[in-house]
């Protein structure tokens, strides 16, 4: 597949849309609808990497409430025949139906390789990959066990979802700032996760999240690590116009 020379793909990350309140939540979503807008005169197609919400759970008749603005949005998008692509992230991992029938949006639960204009790409929300951190690698498995999912399931979506929005604020307190700090190539497990892979395959570029930092990091002469960020505080995003990736803030 090639990009047009008037087109761009888009990439972007982690809304954590629902965080940390309705009001705070609201203002980031109408950012986020405004920056997809200006984005459609030259969108080619536009990924999604992961964690647009804070938390998400499908039951078989009933999805989270709210986000009607991003979700018309996207719809709208979808129908104007632009592609959109969306990956889940740790936060938002149980996806089961509800955008591939309503909004025409695949939904990729691991990474996946694409190619535009002889570029090899690696697309992928981040979280469990590389090195250490067995312990969360451990609930993800947990988390993605069916019948795991079949017995949160059976709670009422009050409780479920009043239950899982407690444990996200708990994860998000523990975590603090420690996401606003690069801790050098050396020990950046995702940076780790790309020199292990490009030891076996050769890709032009890995597109991650999770990770809430924006990192363009050159792994070696014609292969780079881009993080993209967030938009809770960074508002940060990528493009590929055919021939280059690059790294961008939106204000």
């Amino acid at each position: 597949m090639n990009v047009a020379p008037d087109k761009k793909i888009y990439f972007l990350s982690d809304f954590h849309l629902g965080a940390p309140d309705y009001p705070g939540s609201l203002v980031r979503e109408k950012k986020i609808v405004a920056f997809l807008e200006s984005i459609r005169p030259t969108a080619a197609q536009i990924f999604i990497v992961g964690d647009i919400f804070d938390f998400w759970y499908e039951y078989k008749k009933v999805v989270p409430k709210g986000y009607v603005r991003l979700l018309g949005k996207l719809a709208e998008i979808s129908d104007s025949g632009i592609p959109i692509h969306v990956f889940v992230g740790n936060h938002d991992m149980w996806m089961s139906g509800y955008f591939e029938k309503e909004l025409n949006i695949p939904v990729y639960h691991q990474p996946k390789e694409f190619e535009w204009n002889g570029k090899h790409f690696l697309i992928g929300h981040g979280d469990g990959l590389g090195p250490g951190d067995h312990g969360y690698k451990f609930i993800k498995k947990v988390f993605r066990s069916p019948v795991c999912q079949w017995l949160f399931g059976q709670l009422h979506p009050s409780w479920g979802i009043g239950l899982a929005n407690y444990f996200s604020r708990k994860s998000r307190e523990k975590t603090g700032a420690a996401d606003e700090i690069f801790m050098g190539e050396e020990n950046e497990w995702l940076i780790i996760y790309c020199k292990e892979i490009l030891q076996q395959q050769h890709f032009d570029y890995f597109i991650f999240g999770h990770r809430h930092l924006p990192i363009d990091c050159t792994l070696a002469a014609t292969s780079r690590y881009i993080n993209l960020g967030d938009w809770i505080s960074n508002f940060t995003y990528a493009s590929f116009n055919g021939n280059d990736m690059q790294l961008h803030k939106w204000e």
